[in-house]
């Protein structure tokens, strides 16, 4: 099994620090609450271009786009990062809540042909009532899920290329269909902790995403979900939301969190606190638990910071140390059975960098994933030489930047 690396593009702004555009009081309508910050990037289609080409040069599989009020939508936004990249596949999150399942099977087969079969689905049941009540959803949590469930049992019969009818609680459906199915069919990744997301995800997923906790604690929702699909006929893959911070040296790596963290005053700590812990997600509340709002005791586990949840909602841990130590952190998660690792790092752009530059090396010299194929393949020889050996043209050697 090898290990698939994504990262993530920014679509409700970007910049130096952890407290994000969009940040925590009354979801970004107001920021009365939050101490204005600088460093902080728009999220215009130039420069989230600038990310999914770095992404797709650095040898990234695909880029996580979010969902919500607070950003771009996902699925306008990549189609157009589509044309500006030609491998690059994008992980494109969306809520079943609001959107008709026909209409979603419909636009998955569109994107995968004007794409060339580059659409990977993220669902999102949503933990958050006041959110859902922005798009006209008032559903409790577990009816959400419920939901889903029935949602994604009508994307995949829809795209059976015959007429499907579905009758359940939430959806009645006669005789729906796609034009011309999706091919290939998009993998579907979900996530969810709660005792109503893994019978969801053991029916109906591909990849089941965690959030990134300590090791045990993963091994603990892999064994959950694994024994759930067995119990369905199924067999369901597993991947991690985490961002990173890697360096050439881990002293180097852990002095850029520090500054991070620096940027945090109480005040913005504290309504980000106030504001998440008001949230339904399960997975949320087991972040917020892996610091309790305290700055002390930020390294949960060998190289697993907790410093983003102070103020970030959603994933709230990165990896942070040397190139080397990140890879080993990412091969534990792989022994347990981790395959898709989503990344993502402040600023976006250069993080990419850092960890393609950096870490991804590492992983392919472990043999965990191939290398990325070198832009000098095809270049002539040179006095007989090939352009990427000595005597040739010139090689460039990264150092990690």
């Amino acid at each position: 099994m090898s290990v698939h690396l994504h990262w993530f593009l920014p679509t409700g702004g970007d910049g130096r620090t952890l407290v994000d555009r969009h940040a925590y009081t009354d979801g970004g309508i107001r920021r009365d609450r939050i101490t204005p910050v600088s460093g902080v990037r728009a999220p215009d289609i130039e420069y989230l271009a600038q990310i999914a080409k770095a992404a797709e040069q650095l040898g990234f599989e695909a880029v996580l786009t979010p969902t919500g009020t607070w950003c771009e939508d996902a699925w306008l936004t990549t189609a157009a990062l589509t044309q500006v990249t030609e491998r690059l596949k994008f992980l494109v999150a969306f809520r079943p809540g609001v959107i008709s399942p026909v209409l979603a099977a419909q636009m998955a087969a569109t994107y995968q042909r004007i794409s060339r079969g580059r659409l990977l689905l993220n669902v999102v049941t949503g933990g958050d009532s006041t959110e859902q009540k922005r798009f006209g959803d008032h559903l409790d949590h577990d009816r959400r899920y419920a939901r889903t469930d029935e949602f994604l049992q009508v994307v995949r019969g829809v795209w059976g290329g015959a007429p499907f009818d579905f009758h359940g609680e939430h959806y009645q459906v006669e005789g729906g269909l796609t034009a011309l199915p999706p091919d290939p069919l998009p993998e579907i990744f979900f996530g969810g902790s709660s005792a109503a997301a893994g019978p969801v995800a053991a029916r109906n997923v591909d990849v089941y995403l965690t959030w990134g906790e300590p090791p045990e604690q993963v091994k603990q929702k892999v064994d959950w979900i694994r024994g759930l699909a067995e119990q369905e006929g199924r067999t369901v893959r597993f991947g991690i939301r985490l961002h990173t911070l890697s360096r050439d040296s881990s002293k180097e790596a852990w002095a850029t969190a520090g500054r991070l963290l620096d940027d945090l005053d109480p005040e913005t700590v504290a309504a980000a606190q106030q504001a998440l812990g008001k949230s339904e997600s399960v997975g949320q509340q087991r972040m917020l638990a892996l610091h309790g709002g305290s700055r002390d005791k930020l390294e949960i586990s060998p190289n697993l910071w907790a410093g983003v949840g102070l103020v970030r909602g959603g994933a709230g841990t990165a990896l942070v140390g040397s190139h080397a130590e990140v890879a080993d952190r990412i091969e534990e998660y792989h022994t347990l059975g981790i395959e898709h690792f989503v990344l993502s790092g402040y600023p976006h752009l250069e993080e990419a960098y850092w960890f393609g530059e950096g870490v991804r090396p590492e992983l392919a010299a472990r043999g965990l994933l191939a290398p990325v194929p070198s832009p000098l393949e095809g270049v002539p020889a040179v006095n007989g030489r090939p352009a990427s050996v000595p005597g040739g043209a010139p090689l460039l050697v990264a150092g990690g930047r």
